[in-house]
Order: structure tokens, then sequence, then C-alpha cells
């Protein structure tokens, strides 16, 4: 038997772990900054700086840079081990820090000048798309490349999970990032409507499965036992585990359009899953929490096996809350509302965070061959953040509650208690300036947190090379006996295959009869095209994020009807490239806006919107009425359009900019006679010809192939 000496590669740890701390206090003091904005709307600063911009930031900052860094930091540390190999190329790793730190910066200063598509964590524009398919297969290259030149022939499941989190995510990235580009910065999903938000959320609630869970769960499955110095509590169950979690977790995106204009099909198909998902989840977390048996007087001295049990927690309480919060009956209460906020930051802060920690804790003494600098410093950040998470979601679920049963409820005459929206808004600020201070806390937490590995590393010396050594894989005569399971775990490339299938069939499923099936989405013949201005003043809104506040999604309750108006069909839609219907409400739904208040009130609205709804929480919007309309761009977006199958006659990008100009100066004429004098020019002419379009062209007796 042959020995082999080599050496773990260590910086590039070192690199992922300084990242994740860098961009965990950026993140989440970009979401501090857009947790206070609400309760105070005079901290929106237009244009960069309003709510509408603020909030995707953040959101991506913590999915995609806190997260993101601490999955590449975590998993190029226990890859290397677990293969008993160093990674498979020193350049490919670099190439990953140092582009995806550049993705980072690029989505940053795209969102922040509102360069957006407008679907929820996917926001970022074509040619990044572009770059973190790049990066991801450099990415997937060195981790297969380890996998394969290993000297371990037994794969862990810690890389069955990894395995997994790279194929799924390249899947989701690439099927739901299909555009047609405008330009370089701009371009509209090749979905429309009722297509788009399956796409979307199929993508959306598996960018949560495959990218906050899987990954996470297989440092999990690595680094708890490490810190326990306790092997796995059960083999079997990881098994279970790992391939029902995978089969299961790809069709339940449907859970988050209950009560839309989806196919009932589909969205009972999302339930019956999203239900299914409670045994294999639960199974994942008994099987962490359970391999501390017998150590719990280790985890009531030991800061990092805290922070790890409160994780395994979260992560069992949000896995428990995602299937209930499937069923229609709780759906109905909880979508649109303030507890999805409190379901996702369970999720985020406890299960991600929590964890992200105690690996930091647990990583950086070792390869910098020292003591952590203060353990009651660590400690106190423990602390700290657990009342933070308490702090941010208990007001989160009261809020929830709070919304929905106001919004539904009706006097003993039959009509609505409380027909202004605002009369929600105004009863949540309590809770919105504890979310707030709960936010505050957990920040605090990390940068204690930060300075403590920060005073960590300078009194420690890196072992960038750390040496080790095993013997050569031999290649096998005889292939051994043993639990079924052994044949696929020596071999990396079945098991990718397998996954694969697995990770296709429930989307494939759901997509297809969508795509293919016409009567699934009936047309409505008085549903026309947007015209030049209002596609115009669409884009400007996604531009400025309306859609993270406002939903355009009527549901068949009464209490929506009698508030908003006819419940939302699926013909509605068919030229919305990207579809707005939204997922959570800060103030009313908007599909019926269209004709509700003349053109002077919206325009009075977006320069102060306490003018006309004292109390009102939304930012200011009077730049608009100074910028210019970008009517230059008007043929492009109109033959993009065209492309997409949206019925505008041959050569109409041609006379486009003919009839925005008509439809402006009419408006501009309208708003000029009532007292409000603008330029037709303007970009608030655009958005206000938008909003005045919603709904209006919906009649509901003209809907063809509807059953």
């Amino acid at each position: 038997m042959t020995i082999e000496k080599f050496s773990y590669d260590n910086r590039i740890v070192r690199n992922f772990a300084v990242a994740t701390m860098v961009w965990g206090i950026v993140g989440m003091l970009v979401g501090l900054i857009a947790a206070l904005q609400i309760p105070f709307p005079g901290l929106n600063y237009g244009p960069l700086l309003t709510f509408g911009r603020i909030r995707p930031i953040h959101t991506n900052a913590i999915i995609f840079a806190f997260v993101g860094n601490g999955i590449f930091m975590g998993l190029y540390y226990s890859l290397q081990r677990l293969c008993k190999a160093r990674m498979f190329n020193d350049v490919l790793s670099k190439l990953h820090f140092w582009l995806w730190q550049s993705i980072i910066v690029l989505a940053a200063l795209t969102l922040i000048t509102g360069h957006t598509t407008g679907k929820e964590y996917a926001e970022l524009e074509w040619p990044i798309d572009i770059l973190i398919a790049v990066v991801w297969v450099i990415f997937g290259v060195n981790m297969f490349g380890t996998i394969i030149k290993r000297r371990e022939r037994h794969l862990y499941v810690a890389i069955w999970f990894y395995i997994a989190t790279v194929i799924t995510v390249a899947v989701l990235h690439i099927v739901n990032s299909i555009e047609i580009p405008v330009s370089i910065l701009k371009s509209y999903s090749v979905y429309a409507g009722v297509q788009d938000a399956l796409v979307q959320w199929w993508y959306g609630h598996n960018a949560v499965a495959f990218f906050l869970t899987t990954p996470y769960l297989g440092l999990m499955y690595y680094f708890v036992p490490k810190a326990a110095n306790r092997p796995v509590y059960s083999y079997r169950l990881s098994i279970i585990h790992f391939w029902a979690l995978i089969f299961l977790y790809i069709w339940a995106g449907p859970h988050h359009l209950l009560y839309t204009a989806l196919p009932d099909w589909a969205q009972s198909l999302g339930t019956v899953f999203s239900i299914m998902l409670i045994a294999p989840s639960w199974g994942g977390m008994i099987n962490g929490l359970l391999t501390l048996r017998g150590a719990w007087d280790k985890v009531r001295e030991d800061v990092v096996l805290k922070f790890m049990v409160v994780a395994i927690t979260a992560y069992g309480m949000a896995t428990f809350e995602g299937p209930m919060l499937s069923l229609k009956s709780v759906n109905a209460i909880s979508h649109f509302t303030d507890w999805t906020i409190a379901h996702v930051h369970i999720g985020g802060l406890g299960w991600n965070g929590m964890l992200t920690f105690g690996i930091l804790y647990w990583l950086i003494p070792r390869i910098f061959q020292t003591k952590l600098y203060s353990v009651k410093m660590a400690s106190f950040h423990f602390w700290i953040a657990t009342l933070g998470i308490l702090f941010y979601t208990v007001p989160m679920y009261w809020a929830g509650f709070t919304q929905y049963f106001m919004w539904q409820e009706f006097t003993p005459d039959g009509v609505l208690r409380y027909p202004n929206f605002l009369e929600t808004v105004t009863q949540l600020m309590p809770m919105y300036k504890l979310r707030a201070f709960g936010g505050f806390l957990y920040l605090s937490g990390t940068i204690v947190m930060v300075y403590n590995l920060a005073k960590t590393m300078i009194a420690g010396t890196l072992l960038a090379e750390e040496p080790a050594e095993a013997p050569a894989l031999e290649k096998l005569t005889v292939e051994p006996t043993g639990h079924w399971h052994r044949w696929i775990e020596r071999r990396p490339v079945q098991m990718l295959l397998l996954t694969t299938i697995l990770i296709l069939i429930g989307g494939m499923v759901e997509m297809i009869p969508t795509f293919m099936i016409k009567s699934n989405i009936p047309t409505i013949a008085s549903v026309k095209p947007y015209t030049p201005l209002e596609l115009q003043g669409r884009d400007i809104y996604i531009r400025e994020g309306c859609y993270t506040c406002h939903s355009q999604m009527v549901r068949p309750f009464r209490h929506e009807t009698e508030r908003y108006g006819e419940y939302a069909k699926a013909g509605e839609f068919i030229y919305d490239h990207p579809f707005q219907w939204g997922s959570k409400r800060t103030g009313p739904d908007l599909l019926r806006e269209g004709g509700k208040y003349p053109n002077v009130w919206h325009y009075n609205h977006m320069i102060d919107p306490r003018t006309m709804s004292p109390g009102s929480i939304m930012p200011a919007y009077e730049f608009l009425s100074e910028n210019n309309l970008d009517t230059a761009s008007t043929p492009a977006k109109i033959r993009a359009m065209i492309t997409l199958g949206v019925p505008y006659s041959a050569g109409y990008d041609k006379q486009a900019n003919t009839d925005l100009m008509t439809q402006a100066n009419s408006i501009a004429a309208d708003l000029k006679t009532n007292g409000a004098p603008i330029e037709s020019n303007k970009e608030l002419v655009a958005l206000i010809a938008y909003l005045q379009r919603l709904g209006i062209d919906i009649k509901a007796e003209k809907i063809v192939g509807a059953n």
C-alpha cells in the first residue's frame, strides 16, 4: 500500500471565511436599514435608497453573499478532508472566489441603480446571470475533479448533499433565467403570467431548498460530528433523509401560489409534496440532534455546539412550518402577510446564520493554529443573536395574524370593518419597530463575532498548506459486500446522474402540462397588450421595486373581492413578462387599480404619498416627475415583446413612440387641467399610464376555453 503525502489548501477556506464575515455585516446592515424604512419612511432617500431598491439588495446579499460564501467556506474545508485530497485545481479555486465576489459587487451596483428583472431572488440581469453560470461551472468542475481524484473510496453523506446542490442549482438557475435581452442591462423573461409564476416559484422555493438547505445539511453532517467528536447518529436515516428530500422538495414550489390563477391541479401537487416533506426534513433534524446524544454536558459548555443546536432546532421549526403553510386553510391566513417574513427569517437567521457562526468559531482557530480570542464574546454573541431572532420573529408572527384578521373582518351589516388598507398598516408600527430592534441585536452579535475572529486570526498564523497523507485509492477487483447503498456511494458519476433524474421529475410533471395544454391558461378576448407608454411605465414600476410591497393577485375570497374587485383570472396575465403577483402586501393589491382614482390623485400620491393617504409609509417618488422617459429604448422593447409572442402588428416598433407621445400628451394635459403641470416626457407620466391600465380590460364573460 503506497502512502501519498499532500497538503490541504486552507488559503481558499480563509478567503471564503473572511468574505462570509464581511458580507454578513453588509447584508444584515442593509436589512436593518430596510426594516427601519417601514416604520420611519423618512429614511427612504430616492432614487437610490428607497425600500424597493434596498430590499432586493438585502435578500441577494444574505442569500448569495453571506450564505453563499459560508457554503463555499465549509465545503472547501470539508470536501478536501472527506476525499483525502487537495482541491482539484488551485487556479479554479481562486477564480471561483474572485469571480463570486465580483458577482456580489455587480449585483449591488445594478440593483441599487434599478436594473432588475423583477423576479424574487432572481433579480439580476442577463449578463450577470451568464457570469453566475460560468462561475458555477468552475465550482462544479473543481468539486467533481476533487471527488474523482479522491483517496477515500466512500462518499460520506455530506458529499451527497454537495452533489445535489451543484446540479440542482445549475438547473434552476438556467431554466428560470431564460430571457430576451433588450439592452446590456435590460431583459424580459421568456415566460409570462401563470407560466412565469410557476417557473419562478419552482426556482424560488428550490433556491431555498438547494442553496439554503441541502449544502447546509452537508455542512451539518460534517461539522456537528466534528464539533461534538461523535459519529453521526444514524447512517440509514441519512440515506432516507437525502433521497426523500431531493425527490420531494422539487415538487413543492406551487404552494407559494395557492388561491392564485395557477391551475388547481398544480396547486394541489405542491401541497401534497410539501406535506410529505415533513418526514425527511425532520429525519435530518433528528439525525443532527441525536448525534449529540450523551454529549449534552458538552453542549452546555461549548459555545460552538450551542450555535449548532439552535441552528438544527430552527431547521426543524422552519421545515415543520413550511408544510403547514402549504395547507390551503393555513395559507389563506399567512399569504401576503408578515407571517411569511417570520417564517423565512426563522430559516435565515436561525438555520443558516447560527450554523454559519458555529462553523466559523470552530474553523478559524484550527486553520490559524490558535485558541479563540474570547469565549465570553462568543457566548455573548450566542445569546444576543438568539434574542435577536426572538425579537424579530415574534412581532412578525403577531403582525401576520393582525393583518389577516383585520383584512377579512366584516361588520354585522356585511361590509368590511377596515375598508381602508392603511388602517391595517398603522396597527403594525409597534411590531415593525420591534422587528428592527431584533435585527439590530442580531447585527450587533455578528459585529462582535467578526471582532473576536479578527483578533483570533491576528494572534495565530494561517496554516496555508496543511500537511496530510493517505494511501492511494486502488482499483477494486472484487466488489465488496455490504449495505446496498454502498454501491452508489463509491460512484460519484452515477450518483450525479440519479440525482439529476430525481430532481427533474417534479419540475417536468408540473411545467409540461402548464405549457403544453392550452386549457390550463384560458385566454380572455378583451385583454390586450400594453401600449408603448404603459410598457415603459411597467418597467419603471419594476425598476423601483413596487412589487416588493404591492401584489397584483386578487384571490377568490369575499374580503378580497369586496376590497379590490373581481378575482384574478389566468388569462389576464398572458402579456406580463415577468408576472407581478407579489408575495407580500405592505401596501394594497393593485390588480384593479386602473380607473379607481383620477390621474391627478396618482400624481400627488407619487410626489408625496402622505398628502393623499395620511400615515402612509410609502416612499416619495418626486424624482420620477423630473426624470426624462427613455423613449430611445421603446422600439427595442416592442421588438423583444414581438419575439415573445405579444401580438403587436408587424413594424409597430417604428411607430411605437408616436403612439407613446400621443397618450403621454393626453395624460399630461389632464394633469395640467387639474393643477398638476408636468411635461409629457417624464417618467411619472408613464407610470401613471401603467397604473391606470391595471385591470380595466378584464371581462369575465369573455373567457375562452374555460371549463
